[in-house]
């Protein structure tokens, strides 16, 4: 009996676990059987990885044959076994030496060639395999800068399996073809996408910091910018209600400008979630800008807050993580896709339960919603009559259920712009580079205040410890505390109130919210004028 054992990685959501390749020669009948319960891809790795080792030039072993994966009780999905199943073969066959690859991970499908082919996830596998002590990795050279993002990672990318024979056997290493120059099409890319699940699929956009728009394209809407602003820089949640045409499309794709870039530590997140969804820009392994999605109202729950078939996969909320999800038309959205987003807002992240098991995926987003007032889109406006009778209006305008509501900061009235407005007759807002000096500043302030705790914006912080640790100025709270005796805000309503609150006061400098960032923060929740002057360079 010969034994040789290496690492892979399984994927769970965004989760790695690091399993245990294990190989077994006996005598007997030659046949090659594959344990640990591995889906249908991977049970076809047998296949696959025969032919890679015949085609690179060494021996397939002639015995009774043994793969298993451990653990044994962890699903084991894709093709990015295939590497380490095949290092694992030939060290029990003794062409190379068992004790070279014992403490490696191993990543990467292999064509009939023997090619070593991308997959999704790499940054997640690696990460996994960190996190659990691993110091060497080996992945295929196309994905080998996306590996290398992980620090006190040694990583290996090679283009074949003769390259890596060569390299644990300890002899030259044989030249390969190099990958097609810029601009030609390489069927190796293959792997990393995933059809239908891009730009044209409606799930992602501005994923690149090339050609942002800017906010100064947008004309009028003196009080929806400056709700923008607050937006951005406290990390609210925003309902934009205004008539077609009055702009509430323009300003929610502005809002990703508005933001600061990603940290590292955000980065690496936002990365890792686009790498196992495909998502991942060729040739860009770092995603440093917030991500922008925008499904079509007619998408499903499971594309919403991530599902599917099998393995769940991530969904809008986690393509969006520490960006902005937008929802056009959203009283077209289906009630139960809405209602969904209910948990992942307020706990970051989307639970998703399978008979197999929990996926934990990360999903803490900026939610921007938009709606006309009705079906017809003219109600309220003077002189354009409304033809939707007062029922529909009120069906119409509930499909945005109230517990949703009630987790939306900001909630804006967008009225029509004007002719003179349109025109150039007024004086143009301000860029997007402006508002976001202002927006920096303020969660400069806010991370400052908030340093030592798990929180970095006043979006993130639980009511309870506003209350208790960050208190307003005396009486700062009175018309919201009124408000709520009257039934016009719930609980979470008026911890939401102060969070605005501080995101105003931060705006402008100062130590904490007093009664005219109240006001303020009043009139972006309920759409009433409390006498509040406007933030920035709204004013």
């Amino acid at each position: 009996m010969v034994f040789a054992r290496t690492c892979a990685v399984a994927l769970v959501g965004v989760e790695g676990v690091v399993v245990e390749v294990q190989a077994d020669l006996e005598p007997g009948v030659a046949a090659f059987a594959l344990v640990g319960l591995p889906d249908k891809s991977l049970v076809e790795s047998r296949d696959r990885v025969r032919a890679a080792v015949v085609n690179s030039g060494a021996e397939w072993p002639q015995k009774k044959l043994t793969v298993g994966l451990s653990p044994a009780s962890v699903p084991k999905a894709g093709s990015g076994f295939d590497l380490a199943v095949a290092c694992a073969v030939l060290a029990a066959s003794e062409r190379i030496d068992p004790r070279e690859i014992a403490d490696l991970v191993m990543v990467g499908e292999l064509g009939l060639d023997g090619r070593v082919r991308p997959v999704r996830g790499v940054l997640p596998s690696v990460l996994a395999a960190a996190e659990a002590g691993y110091r060497q990795v080996v992945v295929p050279e196309r994905t080998a800068a996306e590996a290398s993002l992980v620090p006190g990672i040694s990583v290996l990318g090679v283009r074949s399996l003769r390259q890596l024979i060569a390299v644990l056997a300890d002899e030259p290493v044989p030249e390969e073809e190099a990958p097609p120059e810029e601009g030609r099409p390489d069927p190796m890319l293959a792997g990393l996408t995933v059809p239908g699940a891009g730009t044209g699929a409606g799930l992602l956009t501005g994923a690149s910091d090339d050609g942002l728009p800017d906010l100064a394209e947008v004309a009028g809407q003196r009080g929806a910018r400056s709700a923008l602003e607050v937006a951005a820089a406290g990390g609210h949640h925003l309902y934009l209600k205004g008539p077609p045409g009055a702009g509430k499309t323009m300003l929610a794709e502005r809002l990703p400008s508005l933001l600061p870039p990603l940290t590292r530590q955000e980065s690496l997140e936002v990365t890792a979630v686009h790498s196992v969804a495909g998502l991942l820009p060729p040739g860009k392994p770092l995603l440093t800008v917030p991500p922008y999605c925008a499904p079509h109202h007619s998408a499903t729950m499971p594309s919403l807050v991530g599902g599917g078939n099998g393995v769940p996969r991530p969904g809008a909320v986690s393509l969006s993580h520490r960006g902005v999800l937008f929802l056009d038309e959203a009283p077209e959205f289906s009630g139960r896709a809405l209602d969904a987003l209910r948990q992942p807002l307020e706990s970051g992240q989307v639970v998703v339960a399978r008979s197999a098991g929990v996926v934990r995926l990360p999903a803490r987003f900026l939610l921007v919603l938009a709606a006309n007032p009705c079906p017809c889109g003219r109600h309220a406006l003077r002189g354009r009559g409304c033809d939707c009778p007062p029922a529909v209006v009120r069906r119409y305008q509930s499909r945005l259920s109230g517990p949703l509501m009630d987790r939306v900061d900001l909630q804006v009235d967008v009225e029509p712009v004007s002719r003179s407005e349109l025109a150039g007759g007024v004086r143009p807002g301000e860029s997007s580079a402006a508002v976001t000096g202002r927006v920096r500043e303020a969660r400069e302030r806010a991370a400052a205040r908030l340093s030592g705790t798990p929180w970095r914006i006043n979006g993130e912080v639980p009511g309870h410890e506003l209350r208790v640790r960050w208190q307003p100025a005396a009486g700062a709270m009175a018309a919201a505390e009124r408000d709520m005796e009257r039934g016009l805000l719930t609980a979470r309503g008026l911890d939401r109130v102060l969070r605005v609150a501080w995101t105003v006061a931060d705006l402008a400098g100062r130590d904490r919210p007093t009664a005219p960032d109240v006001a303020h923060a009043l009139q972006l929740r309920t759409g009433v004028s409390r006498g509040a002057v406007l933030t920035g360079g709204a004013r």
